[in-house]
């Protein structure tokens, strides 16, 4: 064998050999793509920046949909994905809705980008 079969035989060793680092399975890239489909929307990343500068105790639904000029079913759709997605906690008091920013939330979202 001549030393230009060799290398080729070599890269080709090399492209067939897995790194041994690990993966991301299926159910992991849903639940992530799940996430990173919620934050996609700038309606979505208004509604998360609103909440997270509220004093902490909760931001009603009646004071997000004034900010966003849009209709309270629509800032109620996306308020819903972001609950479903683990952004934000929504809690019923009396009448009215409040949510609030998961704690960990946004950094676990990051981490999920950071560590593909």
């Amino acid at each position: 064998m001549d030393t230009a079969q060799t290398l080729r035989l070599t890269a080709a060793d090399a492209c067939c050999t897995s790194s041994g680092l690990p993966v991301l399975g299926a159910a992991d890239a849903q639940g992530r793509a799940r996430t990173l489909k919620a934050l996609s929307d700038p309606n979505r990343l208004r509604l998360i920046s609103i909440v997270k500068a509220g004093d902490g105790d909760g931001t009603c639904v009646c004071d997000l949909t004034e900010p966003l000029e849009l209709g309270q079913s629509t800032v109620s759709h996306h308020l819903k994905i972001l609950v479903d997605a683990g952004l934000l906690a929504r809690e019923q008091r009396g009448t009215w809705a409040y949510y609030s920013l998961v704690p960990g939330a946004l950094e676990a979202a990051s981490a999920s980008i950071l560590t593909l």
